[in-house]
């Protein structure tokens, strides 16, 4: 069963880093997603593992992300804890297009005026 959610990553937390108990290093990073779910916008804290950390380094806070991912629960000592891992994040083209299209409006208009009202090629 494949599960994807969308969203916007609102925090990165820190990579944590260490060697398994078989001599191979490995690496961690948990990221948040906000996610628009009817009226209230839900979070939720994914995590990635290896190679897949250098993957999230391509995405910043406010970058809208497509993350497929895998929920799985394990007990220990009597308490049970749930990871959910990411194991593929792509970018949103139609955000990122937005966000462009709207930036090259904005510099368009800027381009287009001075401060003295006077048309002007300068985007100062």
């Amino acid at each position: 069963m494949a599960l994807e959610i969308s969203g916007k990553v609102i925090h990165k937390l820190n990579k944590t880093e260490g060697i398994s108990k078989a001599g191979k290093p490995w690496s961690k990073q948990e990221f948040v997603l906000e996610i628009q779910d009817g009226q209230y916008p839900r979070k939720v804290c994914l995590s990635v593992m290896n190679e897949k950390v250098n993957e999230l380094e391509r995405y910043n806070v406010g970058d809208t992300v497509k993350a497929s991912l895998n929920i799985e629960s394990r007990e220990y000592n009597g308490k049970w804890y749930t990871d959910v891992r990411a194991w593929r994040i792509e970018g949103n083209a139609s955000a990122a297009q937005s966000v462009s299209s709207e930036n090259e409006s904005f510099q368009n208009n800027t381009a287009e005026y001075s401060a003295d009202g006077a048309t002007d090629d300068l985007p100062f």
